[in-house]
């Protein structure tokens, strides 16, 4: 592993540990270059997905992206940061198990939209929000008009 600080290709792992309930490793690493101590968490990863965007074009999936924007609607809510790595680690094993390396990102926000509902309201009507591109008021209040149906 190379050192984030000097590039030095030669570090040690002076620590391991499970991560995110065993989905994950976390290293403890040091470089013997500059001294410096970094951490490093590895993944298990059943396949490339690749996400189709809705104009076509074709991008490598990003996890980060995935949690950051889960955050995002989270923000301010009862919501502890374990919680959300649960989700998302749920998220991306339907992603991996479905036994297709293209998936369209419309079938991820689904997803998204679908484990919010259950987890947080709020959070789920503010990803909703930027999901399905509200414009004005009026469409909070027709979404949440169809929330209220379907509750």
């Amino acid at each position: 592993m190379r050192c984030p600080f000097c590039g030095h290709e030669d570090t040690q792992v002076k620590d391991s540990r499970p991560a995110d309930d065993g989905a994950a490793i976390r290293r403890r690493r040091f470089c013997a270059n500059c001294g410096q101590r970094f951490t490093t968490i590895e993944r298990v990863q059943l396949r490339e997905l690749t996400i189709v965007k809705s104009d076509g074009r074709r991008v490598p999936f990003d996890r980060e992206k995935l949690a950051r924007s889960i955050r995002i609607a989270m923000r301010k809510r009862p919501i502890q940061e374990e919680r959300i790595e649960r989700i998302v680690n749920g998220i991306v094993r339907q992603l991996e198990s479905s036994g297709e390396s293209d998936i369209p990102s419309k079938q991820i926000g689904e997803l998204v939209m679908e484990t919010l509902k259950e987890v947080d309201p709020v959070a789920y009507v503010r990803f909703a929000s930027v999901y399905r591109n509200f414009r004005e008021a009026k469409d909070f209040g027709t979404f949440l008009g169809s929330l209220g149906e379907t509750t």
